[in-house]
């Protein structure tokens, strides 16, 4: 028993449309700025590293104009500074109003050995989604993401 040419192309079509779909659905830049939020907080967690190793101050610049102790990111296609329009900033983060335009509250931070830094914010988007990366005075990480459609930011 086999299966004729009609029922072939019958279920050939079937798997297309659905196939469509299901592409259609997908946010195109998603994987592009989940890729981009690991490289965000790897570049912050460099710093911290390099600042306890080289025993002296690291500057940290992402984005902004200037030289940095670390490369700056390079952002895939599609991904930009700053939060798509009608995004509201995530709450209690200081430096959000400058940063939601531009992408950064500060151009650069400086990350001390004693596990200390200049406090700032990062925002980046696909045009969709948005992801909010903040350093904390005492060097910690806290990233945030907020998908199109969803009522808050959630820790990532």
């Amino acid at each position: 028993m086999g299966f004729s040419l009609l029922e072939l192309l019958l279920v050939l079509s079937l798997v297309a449309v659905l196939g469509s779909l299901g592409v259609g659905s997908m946010s195109p830049g998603g994987a592009a700025l989940t890729a981009v939020q690991g490289e965000l907080r790897a570049s912050l967690e460099q710093a911290i590293l390099l600042a306890r190793t080289r025993g002296r101050d690291v500057r940290v610049v992402l984005g902004g104009p200037g030289p940095g102790d670390i490369q700056p990111l390079v952002l895939p296609l599609g991904v930009r500074w700053g939060l798509p329009p009608g995004m509201p900033s995530p709450p209690r983060i200081p430096g959000a109003a400058q940063a939601r335009m531009i992408g950064w509250a500060h151009a650069c931070s400086i990350v001390t050995p004693r596990h200390t830094a200049e406090a700032n914010v990062w925002f980046l988007t696909d045009g969709r989604d948005g992801v909010c990366l903040r350093l904390n005075d005492e060097a910690r990480i806290t990233l945030l993401r907020r998908r199109h459609g969803a009522s808050r930011w959630r820790k990532v």
